[in-house]
Parts: C-alpha cells; structure tokens; sequence
C-alpha cells in the first residue's frame, strides 16, 4: 500500500467521514458527529462523580404553559373568576390538595414535592422556554423568535455533557419525540456557545406506531457489520501508513472510533424497541388517540428504558407546538378536562410508580414544567393567558421528601408569597443533584466565563 502525505491522509479521511455521513448513519449524521465530538471531550476530562449524586433526569416539558391554579395550586375559597370550574381533591400526602382531574398522581403525592412559587418575567413562549431551558433570559429578552436566532445559553443537559468528569456514556443527552415548536427559532434546547457538538441526540416519534427511531443509526440494507468491519480494518491500515498527529487528524481518528463503537453498541437499540413492552405496560402509561396525543403516554415509557440504558439527562417534549397543547387561551376547562390532564396525570405517574419498582426512583430526579401558568383571571373566552408571575413544578425522585410543598403563592395564585423560586434556581437544583456545584464557570466563545447557574437549589425538598 502506497504511502499517503498529510494532506492526501486528511482528504481520505473526510471520504470516508462522508461515508460514515451518508452510508452508515442512514443519511442524519450532523446530530452523531456532534454526539462523537461531546463524548471524546468528555473524555478528556478525569474526576468522579459523587455516589450520592443522581444518575439521571427527565425533563418533561409542557409546552405552551400548564395552568398552575387548574392543577397544583388550586383556589377553592377565591371568586368564581379564579377559582375556575374544577373542585380539589386530598391526596396521599397529608393536607395536600390537587385538581380532581389529577387521580393517580394524587395517589402518588407522598412521593412527590411541588413548588408553588416559581416565577420570571418572560411573557412570551419563547422567551419564556428559553429561560425554563437554560436558566437565562436569551439576549434579546422577552420576544417570540420568528427569524433564525442562534442559541447562546446552553440547556441543562449541554452543560451537564460538558462538564461530566467520567467517560462518557453512549449517549450523555437525548431530547425525543421532536423538537419543540422549532429549534431554529427558539434557540434554547442545544448546546449554545458549548457547540454544536452538545446538542442533544434526537430520537424521534411515529404517531402512526406510537414507536421510536433513530435514523443517524441505520446502515443500508446492504451494509453489513461484517462489510462495516473490514472498512475499519482497512482505515486502521491507512491510518498505519502515515505518522500526522495534527489535531484536524487525531480527532477524526477519535471520531471514527466512537462511530464504531455506537454503531455496533446494542445498547440503544434495544432502548428503541418499545414493543417489546408488555402491553399492559404500554397501556398502564397510556395509549392515547386524537391528536397530538399519540405518543404522549408512551413519550415517558421510552424516558424509563433510556434511564435504564444508562443515559443521564433526557428531554421528553409533551407537545411541538402551536396547535393542540397547554396554550388554553380559550376553553381552558374543556381542554384541561378532556384532552391535557388526563394523558399527563396518567403517563407521569406511571413514570413514577415504574422507576420506584425498579429501584431507579432515588438515582432519577424528574422535573415537570410549562414556560409559565396561566393568568388567575379567566378570559371572556372561558380561558386563561400567558402568566410568567407564578406557577407550579413538580418534581419526583432524585431524593425528594415525598409530600413536600415548598413555597406559596398569594390568595389568587398571581404572585409567590414566600420562598420564590426561579428557573435559575432550578438550574442549580438539577447540577447539584448530579454533583455539580453551581458557581462552576464555563466560557463562551469569547472566552467571557459565566456560571452555570446564578440560582441556587432548592435544598430543603431533598432528603
């Protein structure tokens, strides 16, 4: 075999990059080249995790904004303009009320902590996920991004990829079903001034089989493990040909190898293959028609077999966007009543009851929120608007005290009247419960250091 020079050696190497691009990644490889650059730099970064820290989260997001007063925070004694059309039920945890239309994760309340205060500012859906996100405002506040905007601030799990002090897993942060709204015009769910190389890997949802894929994964029909393994022998043989160690070179050697390696891992492969579920289990967490509302239950099945398949932070997206979701500007009750609670209280406690039999409740910290509530005064339209000033989160495992309702809003549920909490807050609760100290510093691209979180956690719901 002919000897090739540096530049001949790099040239080869983005063929055969492109070949992994194209042949074996089925076509989408933008999100595994950035998965293989996030776990090489985790690598190398040495330290060990703390054994008290969780292993995993669940971030479900309610996109649009969940009614605080309609679910968690209920005003029974209030006008009938407050209160709304729904009556409070006892729950497991003594003295603790939620909304009727919440019955299997009333029965789960002692397990469960709820905040009633969390607050911010950002009026708008974007914004406003851009904070609950990151822990930040975006750079140009409180707007909707209807042009492409770059992301600036990265989301919890970037942070948590980048600053991960072990080797890193197959996939250190996965976002499913589909991205929110749109990735490019609410800048807030990937790695920000981290890279591109912290974005999340995406796992996508069929409605129509209510299963999972990831397509960056797939070979062509004709490309065999074997055919995928003699052209790893023969690029280790060119590799042998050539004594470049420029960093551009070692890099895509590194690269090639963790291809090889998630290509032939099994690991979330057989994390993708819902259907092997009992259907009982599939059914416990809900198989729901109508739209939207097809993989809502089984969004949260496929979150508890990527926490067993060993992956740490997970995003799971309740709605995409405008359309059907929590946006209830009108007919709230109605909505709430038959289309919103009753797949979320299903699935969610279902997540929690699964996880507990498992043995996986106390290393996995999940987190359920919208952008914000909704407005304590209800519309001409039977709804209630966009209302950043209060609203409710509930958070299971990961060490909570079970029954725990930490801080209050006023008589109206419009402003927090103690312990306020904010999404920077929740940023700092999410790292510390991974062994991460909050005040940790990463930089931009500027090389400007910032915290990961300027919030600090909520201490007082853990045990």
């Amino acid at each position: 075999m002919h000897s090739v020079d540096s530049g001949r050696y790099l040239q080869n190497s983005l063929n055969r990059r492109r070949w992994l691009q194209l042949g074996a990644a089925g076509g989408v490889s933008l999100d595994l080249w950035g998965l293989l650059r996030a776990r090489v730099a985790a690598e190398e970064v040495s330290g060990k995790r703390p054994e008290s820290a969780i292993r995993s989260c669940v971030f479900v997001y309610y996109y649009g904004g969940q009614s605080h007063l309609d679910t968690y925070d209920m005003k029974p004694d209030a006008s009938s303009t407050v209160r709304g059309e729904f009556d409070p039920i006892s729950t497991s945890a003594p003295g603790v009320q939620i909304c009727e239309h919440l019955p299997y994760t009333a029965k789960l309340m002692h397990k469960v902590a709820v905040v009633r205060s969390m607050h911010h500012t950002n009026r708008l859906h974007d914004s406003a996920g851009t904070e609950v996100f990151t822990g930040r405002q975006g750079p140009k506040g409180d707007r909707e991004e209807f042009a492409p905007l770059p992301q600036f601030f990265p989301c919890h799990g970037a942070v948590l990829n980048y600053l991960r002090r072990e080797q890193a897993p197959d996939v250190p942060h996965a976002l499913l079903p589909w991205l929110f709204h749109n990735v490019v015009n609410v800048p807030c769910q990937g790695g920000g001034f981290l890279g591109k190389a912290f974005d999340p890997f995406q796992i996508s949802g069929d409605p129509a089989s209510k299963g999972y894929r990831v397509d960056m994964l797939n070979r062509p029909d004709d490309l065999s493990m074997q055919r995928v393994s003699r052209r790893r022998e023969l690029l280790g043989r060119i590799d042998e040909t050539t004594a470049d160690s420029a960093k551009p070179v070692r890099q895509f050697r590194s690269f090639y190898e963790k291809a090889y390696e998630l290509l032939e891992s099994d690991t979330l492969r057989q994390a993708m293959k819902i259907d092997q579920e009992p259907p009982e289990t599939r059914q416990r967490y809900g198989l729901f028609k109508g739209t939207n509302q097809e993989l809502r239950g089984q969004n949260l099945l496929m979150a508890r077999r990527l926490v067993e398949a060993g992956v740490p932070f997970i995003n799971v997206q309740d709605f995409r966007q405008q359309g059907q979701n929590w946006d209830s500007h009108a007919k709230n009750f109605e909505q709430n009543k038959k289309t919103l609670l009753p797949p979320a209280d299903q699935s969610l406690s279902a997540l929690i009851e699964d996880l507990d039999e498992r043995g996986l409740l106390d290393s996995t910290l999940i987190v359920a929120t919208g952008e914000f509530g909704r407005t304590p005064k209800i519309n001409g339209n039977a709804g209630r608007d966009h209302w950043p000033d209060c609203y409710s989160l509930l958070l299971a495992g990961g060490g909570i005290k079970g029954g725990t309702v930490y801080g209050s809003s006023d008589r109206i549920g419009a402003y927090p009247e103690d312990d306020p909490v904010t999404p920077a807050d929740l940023a700092a609760t999410i790292y510390s419960r991974f062994g991460l100290d909050p005040r940790t510093h990463i930089k931009d691209q500027t090389g400007r250091p910032w915290r990961i979180s300027d919030g600090r956690p909520i201490d007082a719901i853990f045990r």
